[in-house]
């Protein structure tokens, strides 16, 4: 029998996380590998942070997430952000558009409204 999930850089949080995907053993997080992993728990509904997707590396690799090379840890951001383009939008809501800024201008004929042209800027100072 395959032992639970107790690996090095993944803690309570990461490995429920893991575990509610089908992932229990270190037998199953090296079959479906770090960036697959990572996907899993990211279609899933969690929010993992790339920490975790070094995390899980650093894991397989027997050594602190923050140790996996810079070249390594690109290679899995290039994965991951290739794997999370291809996700659907998510359900009930619109892809994410880009922002834009709009602008409105007040045309010059607008009704005064008093308390915006009261000495002081309509403060909100007493009043009778």
């Amino acid at each position: 029998m395959n032992a639970p999930l107790k690996l090095r850089n993944i803690g309570p949080k990461s490995a429920a996380w893991l575990r509610q995907v089908g992932l229990r053993t270190r037998e199953d997080l090296e079959a479906a590998g770090p960036v697959d992993a990572f996907m899993r728990v990211k279609r899933a509904g969690f929010k993992p942070s790339l920490n975790m997707l070094y995390a899980l590396e650093g894991a397989l690799q027997d050594c602190h997430w923050q140790e996996v090379p810079e070249a390594r840890r690109a290679e899995l951001v290039s994965a991951a952000e290739a794997a999370i383009a291809l996700l659907p939008p998510p359900r009930g809501r619109p892809a994410a558009a880009p922002v834009t800024h709009t602008q409105v201008q007040e045309e010059s004929s607008a009704p005064s409204f008093g308390f915006l042209d009261e000495p002081g800027g309509g403060s909100g100072g007493d009043h009778d």
